[in-house]
C-alpha cells in the first residue's frame, strides 16, 4: 500500500503525495534555546528523524528545516509574558545571544548523541527579521492585522477558518488575557504578531510601528518555512504542545499571506514521568544531559522508538532498563551474524524478503514503528535459528545482517555499524574465551571430565556451550 500518513489537520490519514515527485519537503518547530534540551525534546525529534530516515528509505530525496527560537517566545500562551530568553539571560547575566548561542550548542549536542539526523538548515528567528516585519505590513495592508499601542495584532475573527486544527472556537478563547491587554486588542485571542519594545528591552529591532520593536512568537516559522521550502511543502510537525496556539496562528497567516502552505501536519505527542507532565516546578523535568549521565542516548532512542509517535510515552527508569534489555537482545543477535558472515557473503536481499515487507507495511501505516520492531524481533528470532545450525548458508547470515542494519540501522537508528561493548560485558567475553580454551586443552588432552565439569556448572548459571564443526560458541540462556 502507499505511505499513509495521519493529518492533524483533517483529522485522518492520508496518502503521501508530495509537490514535487521523488522529494519530500519537511519542516519541524525547534527548540526554544533557552535551556537545556528534555525528554520531551526527545521524543519529538527523534520521532521526526524516524520518519525523515523512512522517507529517505524509501527513495526520497528529502530537504529538512528545523527552526531555532531565538526571540519572541513568551513566557504562558499569552502576549504579555516575559520573553523566555531574555529571562534566562537575566538569571545568568549574560547577553540573550550568547545564552542562545550556548543552548543551541548543547541542544545540537544531545541529538547528536540520540543519533538524530541534523537538519539541512536551522534558520534562527532572529536572523529573519526583515521577512517577518514584511509579512506583517502585507496582513496589515490586506486589514487582518492592526496596531495597537505599537504592538501589531493579528485579528482572528477575520478568518473564519481559525481554530480548524485544534477544533476550538473563537467563543473559546476569552479567557487567560490580562485588562490591559484586553483592551489593547480587539478581541482576547488575537495574537502579537509584533510587540513593542519598552525602553531598555536588549532584544529589539527597527520598526515601522513605534520605532522599536520584537517579532511575536508565531510568525517566524511562517516565514521561515515558505523562505526555504516553498510556499507549499509537504510536512510541517511538532509537538502536541505547539497544536495551539503556535500552529493554529501559523495557518491563519500563511492563509492571509495566499500561501497554499503544510499538506500534512504532523505532531507528535506528550511524554510523561511516572504518569506526570514533565514541569519544572514540581521537579517532575529530566534534561537530556542529566539522563545520559546514567543512560546510554541508544537506549533512549529505542525507549522512543518503541510506541508510536501519537502515543502518549510515560517514562520511568524500570521502562528504559527493560528497554536496554530489548535492544540488547538485537545487538547480540547482529553481532553474531557479523562475526559468522564470511567476508565474501553478499545479500542478495531474497533469503528473508517477507519480514522486508512486513517492515515496510508497517511504517507505510503511519510510521508504526512498535510494529516495525515487532518485525525486527520476528527477524530476530529465525536469525538465531539459522545461527544455531552446523553450517548456517552464508547467503542467508549476509542476508539477516544486511537487513537488521538497513531496517534497525539506517531506518529506526537503534543499531549502529560497530556495537559497543560496555567494559564488564567485554570482561564477560575474555574471561569466557579463556574457558573456551581451557576446556578446547583438556579436551584435546582426553581429559573429558574436566571438561564436562567446566560445561556443567556454566550451565548452572545459564550459561550453554554449542559445539559445531567451526568450534565452540557460548551463549546466555534468555531466562537468565
Amino acid at each position: 500500500m502507499p505511505l499513509q500518513i495521519y493529518n492533524s489537520l483533517s483529522g485522518k490519514k492520508e496518502d503521501f503525495n508530495p509537490v514535487h515527485e521523488g522529494q519530500a519537503s519537511l519542516y519541524v518547530c525547534g527548540p526554544t534555546v533557552y535551556g537545556d534540551s528534555h525528554l520531551g525534546h526527545a521524543k519529538a525529534y527523534v520521532s521526526f528523524d524516524i520518519i525523515l530516515r523512512y522517507l529517505r528509505y524509501c527513495g526520497l530525496k528529502t530537504f529538512y528545516v528545523q527552526n531555532i527560537t531565538d526571540v519572541g517566545h513568551l513566557i504562558g500562551d499569552g502576549d504579555e509574558g516575559e520573553d523566555k530568553l531574555l529571562k534566562r539571560a537575566r538569571e545568568l547575566k549574560q547577553e540573550p545571544m550568547a545564552v542562545a548561542e550556548y543552548f543551541s550548542r548543547r541542544h545540537f549536542e544531545a541529538m547528536d548523541r540520540l543519533d538524530v539526523i541534523r537538519p539541512d538548515i536551522s534558520p534562527r528567528a532572529t536572523g529573519h527579521i526583515t521577512e517577518q516585519l514584511e509579512a506583517i505590513e502585507q496582513l496589515m495592508e490586506q486589514g487582518l492585522a492592526y496596531e495597537s499601542n505599537g504592538s501589531v495584532y493579528f485579528e482572528i475573527n477575520k478568518d473564519p477558518k481559525y481554530g480548524e486544527l485544534s477544533n476550538r472556537e473563537i467563543d473559546q478563547m476569552l479567557g487567560g488575557a490580562r485588562v490591559d491587554v484586553r483592551k489593547e486588542k480587539r478581541h482576547p485571542g488575537d495574537f502579537a504578531l509584533w510587540k513593542r519594545a519598552e525602553p531598555g528591552h536588549l532584544m529589539r529591532w527597527r520598526d515601522p510601528f513605534s520605532g522599536w520593536g520584537y517579532p511575536g512568537w508565531h510568525t517566524e516559522c511562517v516565514v521561515m518555512s515558505t523562505r526555504y521550502l516553498g510556499d507549499e511543502f509537504d510536512i510541517h510537525g511538532g509537538g502536541m504542545d505547539l497544536k495551539f496556539p503556535h500552529h493554529e496562528c501559523e495557518i491563519s497567516q500563511a492563509r492571509g499571506l495566499n500561501k497554499p502552505f503544510a499538506r500534512k501536519w504532523i505532531h507528535t505527542n506528550m511524554l510523561t514521568i511516572d504518569g506526570q507532565k514533565m514541569s519544572k516546578s514540581t521537579g517532575n523535568f529530566v534534561t537530556l544531559p542529566d539522563l545520559f549521565e546514567n543512560f546510554d542516548p541508544l537506549m533512549v532512542r529505542y525507549f522512543i522508538a518503541a510506541s508510536h509517535y501519537r502515543s502518549v510515552v510515560d517514562f520511568n527508569e524500570n521502562v528504559l532498563r527493560s528497554a536496554a534489555v530489548s535492544l540488547k537482545r538485537l545487538h547480540q543477535t547482529v553481532q553474531k551474524l557479523r562475526e559468522r558472515k564470511p567476508e565474501e557473503a553478499k545479500s542478495s536481499g531474497k533469503k528473508f524478503e517477507e519480514f522486508r515487507r512486513r517492515f515496510c507495511q508497517a511504517m507505510d501505516d503511519d510510521f508504526s514503528t512498535p510494529q516495525a520492531l515487532a518485525v525486527l524481533f520476528d527477524l530476530n528470532r529465525e536469525a538465531n535459528n539459522l545461527l544455531s545450525e552446523n553450517n548456517p548458508d552464508p547467503e542467508a547470515v549476509a542476508d539477516a545482517e544486511h537487513l537488521f542494519s538497513t531496517l534497525g540501522g539506517d531506518v529506526l537508528g537503534i543499531i549502529p555499524e560497530s556495537i559497543q561493548t560496555s567494559q564488564s560485558e567485554q570482561h564477560m567475553n575474555e574471561v569466557m574465551g579463556i574457558l573456551v580454551e581451557l576446556r578446547a586443552s583438556l579436551r584435546e588432552k582426553k581429559d573429558f571430565e574436566s571438561a564436562d565439569l567446566i560445561r556443567d556448572h556454566l550451565q548452572k548459571i545459564g550459561i550453554v556451550f554449542k559445539d559445531t564443526q567451526e568450534g565452540t560458541t557460548w551463549e546466555i540462556e534468555k531466562n537468565n
